[in-house]
């Protein structure tokens, strides 16, 4: 055991033995560049809060990082922050006649608060703060000319007279060194000189710190490093490593880790990290793939991940995992297939040939380009499966053993010490050692490529087809020949594509696409394999030597998994940050170099690890809120995390987790006991158009490995709508009353108006109806009236005419009178004369007028019609038809005429004819048929 051990520190002091070693193998680290933090290129120094975020002092402003988002922040004249200091929940930043600090207010939003203008007229002038710590409860501000000690409110200046090149806090004592007067110490407000020599007079001393309880260790910018002895007060020159390497490259930072190992960052050639001794373990640089090789200032953070601040862009170092990178940075390696440690040499496998690193360098063996597939010792001998064949590594150089392509795999026969099986491109070869020397031979006619074997029994083996197919394989006792090679597809087998046979715990197991399955020999068939699909997972296959007693899986999301199957215990993981995009696909392994020491196959190199270190848990702690907003309006954060919200806003809550690694979020929202997690996307989780309620939104941290973080739960409540409150009922009770009320008066209005419109349409319809009653009763008085005076003016008529009839016959009377005493006159003119005017008067046309306009007045329209209808009438007919229309007898229409009886009668029935009346017919009925 104690040789074991021996071996692995062996290892590790072997790879980071010298400063040209260390130019390959690395801790692993990531790079933030300009594009990602979104500020200005330079960035001047870095500290860490207790809440595990960074704060970085860079030339447009903060820079502020919580693990998964850079924030960036302006002061308000939007100068260069050139240092900065995270003192419990305050950040500290000096810049050009300016210092200060930052805080979050009641919203979570970082507000900045000078310092600077301390005292009227003692603004500072022209000066540059570059340097912030705490010292005795106080926060002091260094620049060139001045130290500034902020201490409960006050600022009180201290003016060496020197220009102040550091300072650094050492046991509780403040040392600051200047350029001409050597290093004092602070006392209170008073500088004491400390160590006044010669021999840091214009050097420019970067740092102080305890070299162990007695000793200090000064370093400077171009003049190495110093011891200083406190007891004797001797000063001499500290002869390490690194101390000649700062002088050529120029030392610009510096501090030591609590593990006692140092960080060295440089102006010309980056980052350099030494033991106590300063020998070199790592040196991080532009060539093996930092951004810049100027480094401006770093801070171990909370992880023990080492903050560097660049020229160019942020690097973080992983300083707490004892995984080691090697980076091959010529591009001349490839993807590495295999690595083996062999006679204190280590080989690497590619896709491009054969190499051996020796002090650090990258060596190829000649004659061995091409793929190598493995690389196996056996009986003290270095086996190299390659593409060409199968050759023995002797010195560095290669001697062909087998001319059978494609040496994927070898394996020793059980109970057989010198006889071993290789899988290659034309099936199986048996290899036979004897007193060193080697012999191969084919064992049969198969020709399919075997990719995977393992050995069930003494005379039995499992082989895979490098693409398709799995194969149980016999062999006769002597292995001589193959008996069967039967094929195993139609026997339980889920899928016959890409499969890989592992021997665990004496089971024949196999991963398939679907999962994993096992021989079982008392069927002769292949069955699922509950106990590995439970605790590798179905998507996890194994990249090491399944024999040993830990295994190495790797899963579909490329988590690096070591199990033991001898101890239960946690196995270590490796996150996936630290392999992404490097593994190579369909050909993920990991080579064992000895109990402990393992290489995890990369593309240009690989990563070695130690299992046996401490093992660092990746905590996930419990997210913290960062911001909550309203319709992108920031809220006060309520700490007793209960909010109300109103309804129908966009809601924003904003958390991080800084103190997490390798993390990502989760949130689940429930108004019951049931919780359904989701992930999201980044740090912000917006909800919209939630109902009205109380919910409870728990989040966490989650890792790729499945852990998760303690919940950080809220409760919200969204208020009702505006229209869902009390209040809101009542009104609304209150108007739907008003609205029943004034539909119920406006129903009765409408009753009332339709009765109304009812009873005055019966009142109109009665009016009409009496109106029309009163009308006929007025038609029927104006015909009684128009009765009565036809009636009266017929009685008029008829007396006029019997007047006339009455006066003709007194006429008639008269002139017979006057023929029969015609004798009696003497003068027969005037005799003739008498005559005349009776005969005028009879027939006298006034009289004529007037009877015909009175007779019109009683049947008008009588004329007008006769006329009509019988044109041919004459004057006299339509007298005679006249007195006939008022029933006068012939005897009163005669004299009328001045006509005899019956020349009237002649005159009628003339009249008949031009009527066109039959004889039957009377005159005096057809004429009152007339108006």
């Amino acid at each position: 055991m104690q040789l074991k051990h021996y071996k692995v520190l062996f290892l590790f002091s072997f790879f980071m033995a010298s400063h040209n070693v260390t130019a390959q193998y690395i801790p692993y680290f990531k790079n933030y560049a300009l594009t990602e933090y979104n500020a200005g290129n330079q960035n001047w120094d870095v500290s860490g809060a207790d809440n595990g975020k960074l704060y970085v002092a860079n030339d447009k402003g903060l820079v502020e990082f919580d693990g998964l988002k850079w924030n960036f922040y302006q002061l308000p004249n939007k100068t260069i922050i050139r240092s900065v200091l995270a003192h419990k929940d305050v950040i500290y930043t000096g810049s050009y006649e300016e210092f200060g600090y930052w805080k979050k207010n009641s919203k979570g939003k970082l507000v900045y608060t000078p310092l600077s203008n301390f005292k009227e007229n003692e603004t500072p002038s022209d000066e540059e703060f570059w340097q912030i710590f705490f010292h005795d409860d106080a926060i002091l501000f260094r620049s060139f000319s001045n130290l500034y000690i902020y201490n409960n409110g006050e600022i009180k200046r201290i003016k060496p007279e020197s220009t102040i090149l550091s300072c650094s806090v050492v046991d509780n004592n403040v040392y600051v060194s200047t350029v001409r007067n050597g290093i004092f110490i602070l006392e209170g407000d008073i500088l004491r000189p400390f160590i006044n020599t010669s021999e840091f007079v214009d050097v420019k001393i970067i740092s102080i710190d305890n070299y162990n309880k007695e000793k200090l260790l000064i370093t400077t910018a171009l003049n190495g490093c110093y011891i200083y002895n406190k007891a004797n007060n001797r000063l001499e020159i500290w002869e390490s490593n690194i101390s000649n390497i700062i002088k050529e490259q120029q030392l610009n930072t510096f501090q030591a880790l609590k593990n006692g190992d140092m960080v060295f960052g440089t102006i010309k050639n980056g980052v350099y990290v030494t033991n106590k001794s300063g020998h070199v373990k790592y040196h991080i640089n532009k060539e093996n793939g930092l951004l810049n090789n100027t480094v401006l200032g770093h801070e171990l953070g909370s992880n023990n991940n080492l903050w560097v601040g660049l020229d160019n862009g942020i690097a973080e170092i992983d300083l707490d995992y004892n995984h080691t990178l090697y980076n091959d940075t010529s591009g001349k390696l490839g993807a590495v297939y295999d690595v083996i440690s062999y006679r204190n040499t280590l080989y690497l496998g590619s896709n491009t040939g054969l190499f051996y690193l020796k002090e650090g360098d990258l060596n190829f063996i000649e004659g061995s380009q091409g793929q190598v597939w493995s690389l196996k010792e056996i009986n003290g001998q270095l086996l190299c499966g390659h593409n060409d064949g199968t050759y023995l590594v002797e010195n560095n150089k290669l001697r062909k053993i087998s001319e059978f392509t494609g040496g994927w795999v070898i394996k020793k026969v059980p109970e057989m010490k010198t006889t071993f099986i290789q899988g290659t491109y034309g099936g199986l070869v048996r290899f036979d050692i004897s007193e060193g020397k080697w012999n191969s031979r084919h064992m049969g006619n198969k020709t399919i490529p075997i990719k995977y074997l393992v050995f069930e029994d003494a005379h039995t083996a499992w082989a895979a087809h490098a693409y398709k197919g799995l194969f149980r394989v016999r062999f006769d006792k002597s292995y001589d020949s193959i008996v069967t090679f039967e094929n195993y597809k139609n026997k339980g087998l889920w899928s016959d594509f890409s499969i890989k046979v592992h021997k665990i715990k004496n089971d024949i197991c196999f991963k398939t696409n679907r999962g994993w399955q096992k021989y079982e020999a008392l069927i002769d068939s292949i069955v699922p394999h509950d106990l590995l699909n439970n605790s590798f997972g179905t998507d996890a296959d194994i990249i090491s030597e399944s024999g040993a007693n830990e295994l190495v899986t790797n899963n579909a999301n490329d988590k690096i998994t070591f199990l033991s199957l001898t101890e239960d215990k946690k196995g270590l993981n490796l996150p996936n940050e630290l392999i992404q995009k490097r593994l190579v696909v369909d050909a993920e392994s990991v080579s064992q170099l000895n109990d402990s020491i393992y290489t995890l196959n990369l593309y240009d190199g690989f990563m070695l690890i130690n299992n046996t270190a401490k093992k660092r848990s990746d905590t996930l702690q419990k997210p913290i809120i960062e911001h909550v907003e309203i319709d992108k309006t920031l809220v006060d954060i309520n700490h007793e995390q209960v909010y109300e919200f109103p309804f129908n806003k966009s809601i924003s809550i904003s958390i991080s987790s800084p103190l997490s690694k390798n993390h990502f979020f989760e949130y689940a929202i429930t108004t019951s006991d049931a919780l359904n997690w989701y992930k999201m996307d980044n740090e912000r989780l917006e909800l919209s158009s939630l109902s009205n309620g109380d919910y409870s939104i728990h989040f966490r941290a989650t890792n790729l490995s499945g852990e998760v973080s303690p919940e950080k739960i809220i409760q919200i409540t969204i208020l009702p709508p505006w229209y869902k409150n009390s209040l809101f009922y009542f009104i609304m009770a209150l108007i739907i009353g008003g609205i029943v009320y004034g539909l119920h008066k406006r129903k009765i209005k409408k009753e009332q108006k339709i009765l109304h419109d009812k009873f005055v349409k019966e009142q109109e319809v009665l009016l009409k109806e009496k109106t029309i009653e009163n009308d006929k009763k007025i038609v029927q008085l104006k015909n009684q009236s128009l009765k009565n005076e036809v009636k009266l003016k017929s009685k008029q008529l008829a007396n006029t005419a019997m007047a006339l009839v009455k006066k003709n016959e007194s006429m008639l009377e008269i002139k017979n009178e006057l023929i029969r005493n015609k004798e009696g006159f003497d003068n027969s003119s005037t005799y003739k004369r008498l005559l005349r005017k009776i005969d005028n008067s009879i027939g006298h046309e006034d009289e004529w007028e007037i009877f015909e306009y009175n007779f019109n007045q009683v049947h008008e329209e009588f004329f007008n019609q006769l006329k009509a209808k019988h044109p041919k009438l004459t004057h006299k007919d339509l007298k005679i038809c006249a007195y006939i229309k008022m029933n006068l007898l012939t005897k009163e229409i005669a004299p009328l005429m001045n006509v005899s009886i019956r020349g009237l009668e002649t005159h009628r029935y003339r009249l008949k004819r031009k009527l066109n009346l039959e004889n039957d017919k009377s005159l005096s009925e057809y004429l009152l048929d007339f108006k």
